[in-house]
């Protein structure tokens, strides 16, 4: 399929428009209907699903976990899919190669792990001061976002659908402080998506390593700092054993989501209800894990700083305001030398627009008055 029909059909028929008539490819020839308990019936079909995220953090990976239990819940069983964590069939940053390649039907990750494949993919994420979780998600879902993104994936004969997101993440940590963009410079950090173009253009040495490979790098001298998520994994991963000073706000990653990497082909082979039950699956995952994530961050803070003397550290105005200023300038250079990015963009853009004064005008009126008080 070319490129412009590619896009065509995603357009017209939708991600809940395939038909059954090509159902004895999932592996079942039944014609779905109901059972006699009038519960939902359909074809067999078994499902392989790469993660990026070992076991060890286990609300991402619980979160395909949950995919896969909801779905079979909702199917009857006929529906399953067996989760492989990062590094079982793939490593974690090769999970878009295996759902392309059809390795594997379905793969969750982040989509900024794929920028270098196309650099519009990391909206699907999150962009260096973008929205955080609730913004993301209303644009992703309601505000045109998700729709321009998928037509991205159609070209690498896939489609996506956000499954979980952490909130807003941490700055990072760092062997030693870092308070000006001279500190900043020469400094080994691992750190992916856009924010990495950005860091780079603030001098920083930028690595691109899965959560099973940062710690042994940090503990080995070959990085200085890292950034993964928040408290909670990343006291699971041990960084404080080596890093003591904490950075805030993680500015590149305010409300970051992940996806469910679908190959089209495996997604039009699963009738409609099949479709469906996997989209409700995703959207209580993406609830379910912020929810988890609001839950175990406060006092998994708490014990880094009062029980493993960590030093929760602030960003300086020095380098927010640069790597607000390098932000900007990347995002309308791609634009401008992209012709998908600025499409794209453009949404984001509007969206911010209206979205962040809007925030301003109450919610952080409100936090700035009764957050502090506590």
């Amino acid at each position: 399929m070319d490129h412009l029909n590619r896009r065509d059909f995603v357009k017209k028929a939708g991600l809940g428009a395939a038909g059954t008539g090509i159902l004895a490819g999932c592996g079942g020839t039944e014609t779905p209907g109901t059972n006699g308990n009038g519960v939902a019936s359909g074809p067999r079909v078994s499902w392989r699903m790469a993660t990026s995220f070992p076991t060890s953090v286990d609300i991402l990976h619980g979160a395909a976990v949950l995919v896969a239990d909801r779905v079979a819940a909702l199917t009857d069983g006929r529906f399953t899919i067996r989760v492989f964590p990062a590094g079982e069939i793939v490593p974690a940053l090769q999970v878009m190669d295996a759902v392309e390649s059809g390795t594997v039907h379905a793969g969750h990750t982040s989509d900024y792990y794929y920028i270098g494949k196309h650099p519009a993919l990391a909206f699907g994420t999150s962009v260096p001061f973008g929205f955080n979780a609730r913004q993301q998600t209303a644009w992703l879902h309601h505000g045109g976002g998700l729709e321009l993104i998928r037509g991205i994936y159609a070209d690498f004969g896939m489609t996506s659908i956000p499954c979980a997101n952490t909130g807003g993440q941490f700055g990072g940590w760092f062997r030693t402080p870092v308070e000006t963009l001279a500190d900043l410079r020469g400094t080994r950090m691992r750190i992916p998506g856009l924010a990495g173009e950005i860091m780079a253009r603030l001098g920083v040495m930028v690595q691109v390593l899965g959560a099973a490979d940062v710690y042994p790098a940090l503990e080995r001298g070959v990085i200085d700092a890292v950034e993964w998520v928040g408290p909670y994994d990343d006291e699971k991963l041990g960084f404080h054993e080596i890093a003591k000073n904490y950075y805030v706000p993680g500015w590149w990653e305010p409300g970051p989501s992940t996806s469910l990497q679908i190959g089209l082909e495996a997604w039009n082979d699963l009738p409609p209800s099949y479709q469906a039950a996997l989209e409700s699956a995703c959207n209580d995952a993406t609830v379910m894990s912020l929810a988890r994530y609001d839950v175990e961050n406060p006092p998994a803070l708490e014990r880094l700083v009062n029980e493993h003397g960590v030093t929760l550290r602030r960003f300086s105005d020095e380098i927010l305001e640069a790597a607000w200023t390098e932000s900007e300038a990347y995002l309308e250079e791609q634009a401008a030398a992209n012709e998908d990015f600025r499409r794209i963009y453009t949404s984001w853009r509007q969206f911010r627009d209206q979205s962040f004064p809007y925030f301003a005008s109450n919610e952080l009126v409100y936090a700035d008055f009764a957050f502090p008080r506590i």
